[in-house]
């Protein structure tokens, strides 16, 4: 492996906007602003959507009612073309 080409791979805290979630993992991503976690003080780049407030995830996402779609659009245009 080359020496001096990679970035640096080091702790990260991952604030989550949304939902004040924070979660500490390994990145190369870097930041200015720095923030306690367990007793540390680590980096903090902060993510506006993330695992803990995605709807898919949360449980939270809303089911699209396919076949009302479908009925709303067959009566919208019942006579159109005829």
């Amino acid at each position: 492996m080359k020496t001096d080409i990679h970035p640096d791979y080091n702790y990260v805290v991952f604030n989550d906007l949304a939902s004040g979630e924070k979660f500490l993992t390994r990145s190369t991503l870097t930041s200015e602003k720095t923030t306690e976690f367990e007793g540390e003080t680590y980096p903090v780049v902060d993510v506006e959507i993330s695992a803990a407030s995605h709807p898919f995830y949360t449980g939270k996402q809303r089911i699209m009612d396919s076949a009302g779609r479908v009925e709303k659009f067959n009566k919208r245009f019942k006579g159109f073309g005829a």
